[in-house]
């Protein structure tokens, strides 16, 4: 029963290699995003992490700061 399945009437080989394919190309997606968002995150940090109380304050009324943070705590990866 499963060898019927795995060989799909000579077929197998070139479905299940095909869902192979498909799976290592997802993961590399993935994990390149991934690496983009983590070095992007970075960036932001390094140029608003070290702000004084009043830099802070300007930056939140800002409304590119309001986007980041709505997005940021839906986005978690």
């Amino acid at each position: 029963m499963t060898l019927n399945f795995i060989y799909m009437n000579g077929y197998g080989v070139y479905v299940l290699s095909s869902f192979l394919f498909t799976l290592i190309c997802f993961a590399g997606l993935y994990l390149a995003t991934k690496a983009q968002l983590i070095k992007e995150q970075n960036k932001f940090y390094v140029k608003f992490g070290e702000l004084n109380s009043d830099q802070i304050q300007e930056a939140k009324k800002q409304k590119i700061y309001k986007e980041i943070i709505a997005t940021e705590t839906f986005s978690k990866i």
